[in-house]
């Protein structure tokens, strides 16, 4: 029985929103969708449930993702999430408001920064605490961020990378591109349209990315057989692929990530850029796991990468952590009561 539950950590991705509780780790896990009738602009489902209706809804039924490249597109959709996470995780029978840390984008601007703190206490936060990504997956992946040394974080979600050099407990250079998971999914289905005359939905291509995209050519393939729609018949067909093309097919996407790596180690200072070189790049969030990534970011810039443990739940992590230390990394956190 969640009856005392007082802090949590909500991670507002792109693709996915994940709710973290001091004490018993990740509670929640669902897609950042909401579904909205048209006529009278009801909220009818959110997270799991509402992408379930994602290209299935009829006309008068909207699916929105209320979070574009990681900043808030609707803002009353987004409230309306973050309410439907924070009622979720607490329970009926909770009777305290409890203290929210939300993650937000490197780049944010201070006015979308303001959005997402009203929204949070809007949508029953008693405070909301507001704190970029990086420093979150940072602190989630275990890296001792007030040490004076410099750390690299590389996060890529679904919208956004974020790169940060951290140290002290700041950001010292920082580049954020809007190109992450979706947008290789996007260009994944580009290349089957072009290449097959087959459509298919965001659902398969991001399927074919997790089994068998990879950020590096391979010597042994992997392959598999994709189903879509034939555009000249406009019948169902099959078609197969494998690996290498599929590297072809995003290697655009990834030169603008490692452009963004590269320009961020650019503005380190001296002395910062030796640690990195000493620590290696941490990478975090679920676009990282991109098999062979960390190999092409070493390739590319000379710089040893590692994925971090559980990338993917990092930001997440750091939101439970930053909140059992508040005092701590009060630096960090920008607050608002």
């Amino acid at each position: 029985m969640r009856m005392f539950v007082r802090k949590l950590g909500i991670d507002l991705g792109t693709s996915n929103t994940l709710v973290f509780v001091p004490g018993e780790g990740i509670v929640q896990n669902e897609p950042s969708v909401v579904a909205v009738s048209e006529q009278d602009n009801k909220i009818l489902a959110v997270g799991i449930e509402a992408k379930k209706m994602i290209g299935r809804t009829p006309d008068n039924i909207i699916a929105y993702k209320p979070m574009q490249d990681g900043v808030i597109a609707d803002y009353r959709v987004t409230e309306a999430m973050i309410r439907y996470h924070i009622n979720k995780a607490l329970g009926k029978w909770n009777i305290f408001k409890p203290d929210v840390m939300v993650s937000v984008p490197a780049s944010v601007s201070s006015t979308e920064r303001r959005a997402v703190i009203e929204a949070t206490i809007k949508a029953g936060a008693k405070n909301a605490f507001v704190v970029k990504e990086p420093i979150l997956s940072a602190i989630g992946a275990g890296i001792p961020i007030y040490e004076a040394r410099g750390h690299m974080i590389v996060d890529i979600g679904g919208g956004t990378t974020d790169v940060a050099v951290i140290s002290l407990g700041g950001i010292v250079a920082s580049a954020s591109v809007k190109c992450a998971g979706n947008k290789l999914d996007h260009s994944i289905a580009d290349f089957i349209k072009k290449t097959f005359n087959l459509a298919i939905g965001d659902k398969t291509a991001e399927d074919i990315k997790i089994k068998i995209a990879s950020a590096v050519p391979l010597e042994e393939e992997l392959s598999m057989t994709i189903k879509g729609r034939d555009y000249l018949a406009g019948l169902p067909r099959t078609a197969q692929i494998s690996t290498n093309e599929i590297t072809k097919a995003i290697d655009h996407d990834l030169r603008e990530i490692i452009k963004a790596i590269k320009s961020v180690l650019q503005e380190t200072p001296p002395e910062l850029s030796a640690d990195i070189i000493d620590q290696g790049i941490i990478m975090t969030g679920g676009t990282s796991q991109l098999r062979n990534l960390p190999e092409l970011v070493y390739r590319r810039t000379g710089v040893n990468a590692s994925l971090a443990k559980d990338a993917l739940y990092c930001v997440v992590k750091g939101t439970g952590i930053a909140l059992e230390h508040l005092d701590t990394y009060k630096k960090s956190i920008i607050t608002k009561r």
